[in-house]
């Protein structure tokens, strides 16, 4: 029998892969996040809710190592960041050592919400903007 977060993860990837990204990948203040497929080699974006911080900018995981795009991230760190309508190239880092929950009372009020809502694993990412 399959755990409740098992369900919970299964519900939400599902509801995030096939309604909520479509929608919010167009939206034009939406930050995204751009990684390697790590087989397809392709582009992949994902809305991401974060804010920059110097040099930096944080977001937190809602699924730790069982997002995609983190998952991708550990294959090719390179990574670029929509912020503001505008691309900058960075190099991501899992930071398993940050405190999630904390980092959450950072971010923008209703993606950290939302990211509180649905996890089942968070992990805080840190994204080094090299532009």
């Amino acid at each position: 029998m399959p755990r409740p977060s098992d369900l919970k993860f299964r519900a939400v990837t599902a509801l995030q892969r096939w309604v909520a990204n479509p929608v919010t990948t167009r939206l034009r203040g939406q930050c995204l996040l751009e990684t390697t497929g790590r087989k397809s080699g392709r582009p992949r974006r994902t809305p991401i809710g974060g804010r920059r911080t110097g040099r930096d900018f944080w977001f937190v995981s809602e699924h730790g190592h069982r997002s995609q795009y983190v998952r991708n991230i550990l294959a090719e760190p390179e990574v670029r960041v929509r912020i503001g309508g505008r691309w900058q190239h960075g190099v991501a880092h899992l930071v398993p050592e940050d405190d999630a929950a904390a980092r959450l009372r950072k971010l923008p009020r209703l993606n950290s919400a939302a990211v509180r809502a649905v996890g089942t694993d968070l992990l805080s990412v840190r994204v080094e903007l090299t532009d």
